[in-house]
């Protein structure tokens, strides 16, 4: 992957769960060399599994470390520490997502860090921030999502609380904590100067509320749960037609204009409850009845090929197998193959990102086994086969 654009970048990922790992794929699938530093093993375990103790060649395991080595490195011990220290020397970025005590405890903070490296762009990630009264609280994604408003505003009213059905605050907090690591390197080439940067699920969470956060902020207005209609932008939702369910969106004079015209039902276009839309807002569930009375009297291929004709927008809704085998999508290409050594060639989700200069490889490179490149790190360091065996006979790798 020489040919990528990150390829000159070294990172080293102290990452487990998923909002860290999210940040450094974006990092490795364009070329950053990541090495995955991992604690040794317990005996019984034989580095079959993760962190969190599913399995190292599960789907999500897989989907999340490609195209890294991995190391195992007890950072608990001097020894540890110290070979931890002699690649922290020489790397760009190191990434994070313990909680926000852990890495003083362990000595791999950031102050440490920039003390051998002044260049260390530095990130991290927890559930709730850096300092504050909640700072060294565990958190996880769903946890987020509860505490930063998103469930209150999940699912259909009167059902109580919904999650969303991705881990939304782990992803995008990942997403969020790669492109402040872009930003600090390119402040880098400036000054010469690293930076700690960092984010958190809360935050991100927060951030993800967008325009609904917006609306509190602004009018006082706190919104509630609409369910699959759209909470201010009307009619739009998921409506029957005589084979299943489509997504229609039609809020704003225009489309809704084209969208009753499509349908031909001259009540829709003519109703005075429909005039505005602050009428069609106001009469919301007696106008979704009015659609879907029209819309049950035909497929769901009619509709969609004839609400994308009047430029309205609108949509299936697949479950995952069917988005796979939508045609569009098997052009993009964001289903990338990967060959394993032992569970054989299969396919994880790509990156959305498209360079016109940088096309992604055919093939991604596949998740290390546990501790699989220690050997070569450690060789690259300095270190003989008689101190390496001297250092894993010690627990320290």
């Amino acid at each position: 992957m020489t040919d990528l654009p990150l390829s000159d970048l070294f990172v080293l990922d102290l990452t487990a769960h998923r909002a860290g790992p999210t940040a450094v794929r974006q990092l490795a699938d364009w070329g950053a060399r990541v090495i995955k530093i991992e604690p040794p093993p317990p005996a019984s375990d034989g580095g079959k599994t993760d962190t969190m103790g599913g399995s190292r060649h599960g789907f999500d395991f897989q989907n999340l470390h490609r195209n890294k080595r991995s190391i195992t490195l007890n950072l608990k011990s001097a020894e540890g520490h110290a070979i931890f220290m002699q690649l922290a020397a020489k790397a760009d970025v190191i990434v994070e997502n313990y909680r926000s005590d852990v890495k003083y405890r362990l000595k791999v903070d950031y102050d440490t860090v920039a003390k051998v490296n002044p260049r260390i762009v530095y990130g991290s990630i927890a559930g709730f921030g850096q300092s504050g009264p909640d700072a060294a609280r565990p958190g996880v994604d769903q946890i987020a999502q509860g505490m930063g408003g998103l469930m209150s505003i999940t699912g259909e009213p009167g059902r109580g609380p919904m999650r969303v059905g991705i881990p939304i605050a782990d992803l995008t907090s990942g997403l969020l904590l790669a492109q402040a690591i872009m930003l600090a390197l390119y402040n880098r080439e400036r000054t010469g100067k690293g930076q700690w940067v960092h984010t958190s699920l809360i935050e991100a969470q927060i951030f993800m509320l967008d325009f609904q956060a917006a609306r509190w902020l602004m009018k006082g207005e706190v919104a509630k749960q609409a369910g699959n209609d759209h909470p201010t932008s009307i009619p739009t939702g998921v409506f029957p037609t005589s084979d299943g369910y489509i997504n229609i969106a039609a809020g704003g004079d225009r489309l809704w204009k084209r969208f009753a015209r499509t349908l031909g039902n001259a009540e829709l276009i003519d109703h005075p409850e429909h005039a505005t839309p602050a009428l069609r807002s106001q009469h919301r569930k007696a106008l979704n009845e009015r659609i879907r009375a029209v819309t049950k009297t035909n497929t769901s291929a009619h509709w969609i090929a004839a609400l994308n004709e009047a430029g309205v927008p609108c949509g299936p809704i697949n479950t995952i197998d069917k988005t796979f085998a939508e045609p569009q999508v098997e052009h993009l290409g964001i289903a990338r193959p990967v060959k394993h050594p032992e569970l054989g060639e299969f396919k994880v989700v790509g990156q959305p990102i498209n360079l016109s200069d940088f096309p992604q490889p055919k093939e991604l490179r596949p998740t290390p086994e546990l501790g699989q490149h220690t050997n070569d790190v450690l060789a690259d360091l300095g270190y003989d086969k008689k101190a390496i065996d001297g250092l894993r006979a010690a627990g320290v790798v």
